[in-house]
């Protein structure tokens, strides 16, 4: 009704999930890369949960969408179902035919059929994944089934991928002891919080964009403030109440909605007391998700941990909805899918550059001895090793090498710093190159002064975490920081935390601190807002990222695509 009267097309805030109207937050990116991640191909599970209207659906539409084609997709929507029920749909899903005209159909019958049909795919270089929607829902002896079906495997890997997606309360249902063992299975997990204030904005001017409206929002800064304060980021709240604001606006002839015309919108949507809602994000919370929010923007489409990925490509979506706790489009063909993230520019696949290069063609010309690749790296902090040893050369600058086997492409990204990349094809003998540049599609990978540029889906298919750097610790810096350790060193950790936390402190304070249980609890913050092991250890890995957030004069990477 008021669309002609805000000079609207249609209506920007409908909860029917259209696919135009499709907005990715910073939130939604990271969400998205945490899935691709998780599902590398080695087997059990990831878990994704969100509150109701938080947007699941548009980030399992994306997932699908960026899935490679040599992957088989089983998506099951009622979870509501008995352990016979469970493996009849998965079977289903996947197009196994289960022979049931020979005696009694016990589960063993349907194991062995998919467990025939998982050899089949891994013997024609597929992969498979079992998506769960709802999964709060599933019955304690389900989960167990499921737990089983990622013991089918062959020597090298599983051959099962299994994504659970639901309520925050599977989350809880996963610490019961009964289910530890399934728990310790789980490889990747992300829980999908609401969006921020500069999200919120983002978005109702996207949804109002895509509508047809141009100009300034109908909506004042204290409208927008108070529109994210009662509904909490959460983007199913956030249109109706935008719309029904709207609605009185149009009723009243106004064209703009102010803090008032909010909250007499938000009485009857959400009640009378809904005016009591408040915000619920610390700044330090906001600030960390910030910084990984940036981070998933640029690698959202980085993630491909297939093992034998092919480009990405239409997707064989065997279900015949969307996935998530929205009510869902169809989703029964490839274009489908791809029509329902056209609106996302950070995730779609760009042009590829004519220059690029396939890192399996480019793996016979690295050198098998990682010699001249810290070499190549020493170029990158302007010194030359001549025929000094690394790491002795590297101290004499007041640097130390940093060697790890456990990285990820986002913490790459994230770190932003050139280091060794350790590459292997099957069980061939290892080689070496220096990571100089990394976007969201493409690496630059050095070797004898040779720039390589190299898709980001076929580096993911050799390199399995092994990275090297150099790193400048704080003066003073000892490995072992126990708990209770007074150290200026400390004093200057919890100085550069508190700049990141917004405090008005001095940076390069030297004053002294302990490691005691405040500061564990702050360093835990700040790692698990970088996406690094959560433990309270400033370790290297912990001070290099305060240097990147704080701004670091070291080098860093170029972008992939240079």
């Amino acid at each position: 009704m008021y669309a002609r009267h805000f000079d609207l097309k249609q209506d920007p805030f409908s909860i029917a999930p259209d696919p135009r109207f499709l907005f990715m937050s910073d939130r939604h990116r990271e969400a998205l890369a945490h899935l691709l991640f998780g599902v590398t191909g080695t087997g059990g599970f990831v878990l994704f949960t969100g509150d109701i209207g938080t947007g699941k659906t548009t980030v399992c539409r994306c997932f699908l969408e960026q899935i490679p084609e040599a992957c088989n997709v089983a998506i099951v929507f009622n979870p509501k179902l008995s352990v016979m029920e469970l493996l009849q749909n998965i079977c289903e899903e996947f197009h196994v035919t289960v022979d049931t005209s020979v005696g009694s159909v016990s589960l063993k019958t349907y194991v062995d059929a998919l467990n025939v049909f998982l050899l089949q795919s891994h013997a024609a270089g597929q992969s498979n994944v079992l998506i769960i929607d709802e999964a709060q829902n599933l019955l304690p002896e389900v989960l167990e089934q499921l737990r089983l079906l990622t013991n089918l495997e062959t020597h090298e890997r599983k051959l099962l991928q299994i994504v659970l997606i639901g309520q925050p309360e599977l989350r809880t249902m996963l610490e019961r002891p009964e289910l530890e063992q399934l728990a310790q299975r789980v490889i990747a997990r992300y829980h999908l919080e609401s969006l921020n204030l500069a999200d919120t904005t983002h978005y109702i001017q996207h949804r109002l964009t895509v509508a047809g409206h141009t100009g300034r929002l109908p909506f004042d800064e204290k409208a927008l403030r108070r529109i994210y304060t009662l509904t909490r980021g959460v983007p199913r709240r956030i249109n109706l109440l935008c719309g029904r604001s709207l609605l009185g606006a149009w009723a009243n002839g106004l064209h703009q909605v102010n803090r008032s015309m909010i909250d007499k919108a938000a009485a009857e949507v959400f009640g009378p007391k809904s005016g009591n809602a408040g915000l619920h994000n610390s700044t330090y919370a906001a600030a960390a998700l910030g910084a990984l929010g940036a981070l998933a923007l640029s690698l959202a489409v980085a993630l491909h941990f297939w093992p034998n990925a092919v480009a990405p490509g239409p997707v064989a979506v065997n279900a015949g909805v969307g996935v998530g706790a929205v009510p869902a489009v169809p989703v029964q063909t490839a274009s489908a899918v791809a029509s329902a993230v056209a609106d996302v520019p950070a995730i779609a696949p760009g042009s590829v550059h004519k220059a690029s290069e396939d890192l399996d063609a480019v793996l016979s010309q690295l050198p098998v001895d990682i010699g001249p690749a810290w070499h190549e790296l020493g170029h990158a902090w302007k010194f030359d090793l001549g025929n000094d040893d690394p790491c002795a050369a590297a101290e004499l600058r007041r640097l130390q090498c940093y060697r790890t086997n456990d990285l990820t492409i986002p913490l790459l990204k994230q770190l932003d710093r050139p280091g060794i990349l350790k590459l292997q094809r099957g069980d061939e003998p290892p080689v070496y190159a220096v990571l100089t540049g990394l976007d969201d599609q493409f690496a630059m990978l050095r070797s004898n002064d040779v720039l390589h540029r190299v898709t980001l889906i076929s580096l993911a298919r050799f390199w399995r975490g092994d990275f090297a750097t150099y790193w400048q610790p704080p003066s003073g810096y000892v490995p072992d920081l126990h708990e209770g350790t007074s150290n200026v060193v400390l004093g200057l950790l919890s100085n550069q935390l508190a700049v990141l936390e917004g405090k008005a402190v001095r940076l390069g304070a030297t004053e002294s601190a302990a490691l005691d249980a405040a500061l564990v609890g702050r360093v835990k913050a700040f790692q698990k807002g970088q996406g690094i092991k959560a433990d309270g250890h400033p370790g290297p890995m912990t001070f290099m990222q305060i240097e990147k957030a704080l701004g670091s004069n070291g080098p860093s990477l170029e972008a992939g695509s240079k």
